[in-house]
């Protein structure tokens, strides 16, 4: 009960904002068919930009294929007034993952990679460990490669190269033998990322165009680096010790471009979304493979699947989803497959959970589903 009326008195705030504005806002696409769940989904993406003081953040929702809402709320930069707009590019944090992890697909399907080679057959300056370390677990996160420290995930990486970045790792001993368990690490994709540069002769960022972004037309997923002009780049803010929000700490997230360093847009989420769903650049074996559970070597099914959690929500809606939560950015992304519904938010401040608002979104369009359960 309390929940809801702190809910009508945020949004009688905003309401109030708004009619105080003298310009509304313009830069929203919804079809009109779906006007009274692209209300509700408005309201969520709101309310929860107010709650949590977020400055900026853009959503997207597509049904069938067909992009059907997007809009951005608030401001991509607080010191310029510069608001943010659908095509707002923010950090996606460990989203970044599941570019790779299609790259990493289309690149087997080339013949250009082979999931059972070992990483030192395309990365020789990779040492020999304890025991063989197949391609495939670095996708899978279950190489038993550690997880970085917090110096490490705190690094501001200025002009260090994704190569480079495997120095941080490449004389460590696995943890555990490759399939015994999930462990997430962002050294996983960076190193898939070395051996993609390595056995293509391409630097990831062509890598990136000619396998995703370019072939399905997301205009505005690029690798995060901060010294060239971006167009529409937000501004990147987080929590101080007394939970202000302030700018963000600097980073160069190009060394960790595979696993966490790319900015993007709901919009653009939704269709690479979209694209896993019904496009034909994608041979049906690749869409089905990257949602097939990984069995560890105890015979348990892993959590993730090619950086995707893939689960069933409380009324039983297989869902495929990913968030990201890093330094200065989050996002969401969720597909739905069986309703074909897919739902994207993008945000310059890191969650302090992962309750960005996709779940409420979505479940406007699912008819079984109760937003305030």
């Amino acid at each position: 009960m309390k929940s809801r009326v702190l809910k009508h008195f945020v949004l009688l705030i905003l309401l109030f904002n708004i009619a105080g504005c003298k310009k509304t806002n313009t830069d929203i696409l919804y079809d009109r068919n779906y006007i009274d769940e692209i209300k509700a989904a408005r309201r969520d993406a709101a309310f929860y930009r107010i709650q949590n003081f977020i400055p900026g953040l853009n959503v997207a929702i597509a049904k069938q294929g067909k992009i059907i809402y997007s809009e951005g709320f608030g401001r991509a930069s607080e010191d310029l007034g510069v608001p943010a707009t659908r095509s707002t590019k923010f950090r996606i944090g460990q989203i970044s993952e599941v570019f790779t992890a299609l790259i990493y697909h289309l690149l087997i399907e080339d013949g250009i990679l082979h999931p059972d080679s070992t990483v030192q057959t395309y990365y020789p300056d990779f040492p020999e460990k304890a025991f063989r370390l197949p391609v495939r677990h670095l996708v899978q996160h279950t190489s038993g490669i550690r997880e970085p420290g917090n110096a490490e995930e705190n690094s501001s990486g200025i002009n260090v190269s994704i190569k480079k970045g495997i120095d941080n790792f490449i004389s460590d001993t696995l943890v555990v033998p490759p399939g015994t368990f999930q462990l997430p690490s962002m050294f996983n994709y960076n190193l898939l990322g070395a051996i993609m540069e390595e056995s293509t002769g391409l630097s990831f960022n062509d890598i990136l165009k000619k396998y995703v972004t370019d072939t399905l037309g997301l205009e505005n997923t690029v690798i995060d680096n901060p010294f060239p002009f971006i167009k529409d780049r937000s501004d990147c803010f987080d929590y101080n010790f007394i939970a202000q929000v302030v700018h963000a700490t600097f980073f160069d997230m190009r060394y960790r471009a595979p696993s966490e360093g790319l900015l993007s847009t709901a919009e653009d989420l939704v269709k690479f979304g979209n694209a896993l769903l019904y496009s034909d650049y994608l041979s049906e074996n690749i869409k089905a493979t990257l949602f097939e559970p990984v069995v560890l070597d105890n015979k348990m099914e892993a959590q993730m699947t090619n950086g995707w959690i893939i689960l069933n929500d409380n009324p039983g809606h297989r869902v495929y989803g990913k968030n990201g939560n890093i330094t200065g950015g989050s996002a969401a992304l969720l597909i739905f497959p069986d309703e074909e519904l897919v739902v994207a938010c993008a945000a310059n401040l890191p969650t302090a959970s992962t309750d960005l608002p996709v779940f409420h979104m979505a479940s406007h369009f699912l008819q079984d589903v109760d937003p305030e359960q």
